[in-house]
Order: structure tokens, then C-alpha cells, then sequence
């Protein structure tokens, strides 16, 4: 019992804590690349690569309960790169996309609910793949 209220706290915290760092405000002047921002472009190809390959990997796998956890996973990491692809043009350009759609209120519950997405498929694909493996 200990161990379940040791999680509960472990991921309320972590999760706390993860919404403060989605801030995706600018930090620098529309236009020029400073670090923060040449580090974030140099992020993107490693997370097509990710796609690629975790896309590769669950058709391997042919459905199952490895390949549904890992068509999950796959599925979570469209939509991080969709918000990394979105953090990036916001940051460089100064244009919200979510923001300039949809409003400033509407636009906000759409990025948290892209959070929520990306961490609930991930989630739920590790935990099939852990299920799966359990002899």
C-alpha cells in the first residue's frame, strides 16, 4: 500500500512541476537564434528519427500487446513532435499557432489537452509493453 501512495505522490509532483516547464513563451527577439533555440532545432531530426523508428518497430511487431504498447508510444510521439514542431515556431517567429487559431483561452486548453494526449498515450503504451512482459 505504501508503494501505491509513494507513486501517487512521486507522478503528482512530477506532474506539477512538468506543467511549470511547458512555458513556451519567447525568451529572445522574433527572428535571431540564440541557444536555446539552435538546441531546440537540433532536438527535431532526433525526434523524427524517434518516429521513424518507433513506427518501424510496431509494425514489426504485428499488433499483439507489444505492438499495441508500442503503437501507442508511437502515436504519443506524433504528438510531442507536433508540440516541439509548435514550441519551435513560437519561440523563432513569435507566433502561437494554437494561440492565433483558436484564441488565447480556447488556445491554451488545446495545448494542455496536447499534454495530456502525448503523456496519457505514452502512458498507456508503456504500461501495455510492461503488462505484456510480465511472465
Amino acid at each position: 500500500m505504501k508503494k501505491k501512495h509513494f507513486l501517487l505522490i512521486s507522478v503528482s509532483l512530477l506532474m506539477s512541476q512538468g506543467l511549470l516547464a511547458q512555458d513556451h513563451s519567447t525568451h529572445s527577439s522574433p527572428g535571431s537564434l540564440g541557444a536555446e533555440q539552435i538546441f531546440g532545432l537540433l532536438e527535431m531530426p532526433f525526434l523524427a528519427i524517434a518516429l521513424i523508428f518507433s513506427f518501424l518497430t510496431a509494425t514489426k511487431l504485428k499488433g499483439g500487446k507489444f505492438g499495441s504498447g508500442m503503437t501507442l508510444l508511437a502515436w504519443g510521439f506524433v504528438v510531442m513532435a507536433l508540440g516541439h514542431l509548435h514550441m519551435q515556431i513560437a519561440h523563432i517567429f513569435d507566433y502561437n499557432i494554437f494561440k492565433n487559431i483558436f484564441g488565447d483561452t480556447f488556445g491554451n486548453y488545446i495545448w494542455f489537452i496536447a499534454l495530456i494526449l502525448t503523456w496519457g498515450l505514452s502512458a498507456l503504451g508503456f504500461y501495455k509493453i510492461y503488462k505484456a512482459s510480465k511472465i
